[in-house]
């Protein structure tokens, strides 16, 4: 017998033995912890909507905001990636099941952020479109990566760019790094004046990375570099490391230090200490396809939206012809350009 929940307090998720302890043990990265989403509630202003199935065989979870009946994906711009959290023998079954239970109280789901190496997106599709959702997947972000495949730094570093390695020979002597792998509350200081200073937008929720760094510092799991000039910080980095893969969160350095290129020596410096050190097998630089993510990573991974209707519902035939016309008109033109 398969059980459909709903939970809003997370505090109570957390102290259900049951669940607590299986989506704990299923998470592999900071955005599948229920710590995260009680962060996106606490700083973010997000409210969060955690939609499970569970039997005697297994679990499917799906994170997504109390905004009925028209939620979405439990995320923001802090999140690599979005996907249901699984556990068990046959999590397709029950995430159908959710899919189905959520047609009696939503008549829209949009989910962003998706991954397709993993299969998530096709499953999560599946499961919909199972339920009867009318399903539209398309891409919306990318994500570079890069996989050792063994490599220690060396190796790695004579695999870059040319003008990167003449770089990093160029200015390293100039800039002093340090690596950290706690908080520690004065440079995180000194990291804000950096951000303030540098070509970034305004930081979304300061309140959010700060609690977020803290935690993975007391766990054991935070990286964080600062670069010096003559000894004023000028860059700064926060990485974290889990599961064999160091996740790149936030990158900043002073514009006005931009010609001894801090952020670059500070990079190679973490990049040394999580393959070197932490003999991670994996390195992930989140979300945007930013150009100078393309000298350190070699492979761009697609991130997709699913937007999810229920064809009955009278609110969704207006996007649903509208989506309709759209695939008809485009069909057209192919066809006219194979004439």
């Amino acid at each position: 017998m398969t059980g459909i929940e709903y939970h809003r307090d997370l505090k109570e998720v957390q102290s259900d033995a049951q669940l607590g302890g299986v989506l704990d043990a299923a998470a592999c990265a900071p955005f599948d912890r229920i710590a995260w989403f009680a962060g996106l509630e606490a700083h973010c202003g997000l409210r969060p909507l955690l939609v499970v199935a569970r039997d005697e065989d297994g679990l499917a979870a799906l994170p997504l905001t109390d905004a009925l009946p028209h939620p979405q994906a439990l995320a923001n711009w802090y999140t690599f990636r979005f996907r249901p959290l699984l556990a068990g023998p046959s999590p397709e079954r029950l995430l159908t099941r959710i899919a189905r239970d959520l047609a009696r109280k939503a008549h829209r789901v949009i989910l962003s952020g998706i991954p397709g190496e993993d299969g998530s997106a096709a499953l999560i599709a599946t499961a919909f479109r199972e339920a009867g959702w009318h399903v539209r997947s398309e891409p919306c972000d990318v994500n570079h990566v890069l996989a050792l495949d063994g490599r220690d730094y060396a190796a790695y570093l004579a695999a870059r760019p040319g003008q990167l390695r003449t770089t990093l020979k160029r200015k390293s002597g100039k800039v002093e790094t340090r690596v950290l792998t706690h908080f520690d509350a004065v440079l995180w200081t000194a990291y804000e004046d950096i951000y303030a200073e540098s070509w970034k937008p305004a930081e979304g929720s300061p309140a959010f990375l700060r609690a977020f760094a803290e935690a993975e510092g007391a766990a054991g799991r935070l990286r964080f570099g600062i670069a010096f000039v003559e000894g004023e910080p000028v860059a700064a980095q926060m990485w974290t490391v889990e599961g064999g893969t160091a996740f790149i969160h936030k990158l900043a350095h002073r514009e006005s230090a931009k010609a001894t290129s801090p952020g670059s020596v500070l990079s190679a410096a973490l990049f040394r200490h999580v393959i070197d050190e932490d003999r991670v097998t994996d390195i992930d630089f989140g979300t945007g396809d930013n150009p100078y993510k393309r000298d350190w990573m070699e492979t761009v991974r697609p991130r997709y939206r699913l937007d999810m209707l229920r064809p009955g519902h009278p609110a969704n035939w207006p996007v649903m012809a509208r989506r309709f016309a759209g695939d008809a008109a485009h069909s057209l033109a192919r066809a006219a350009k194979r004439r």
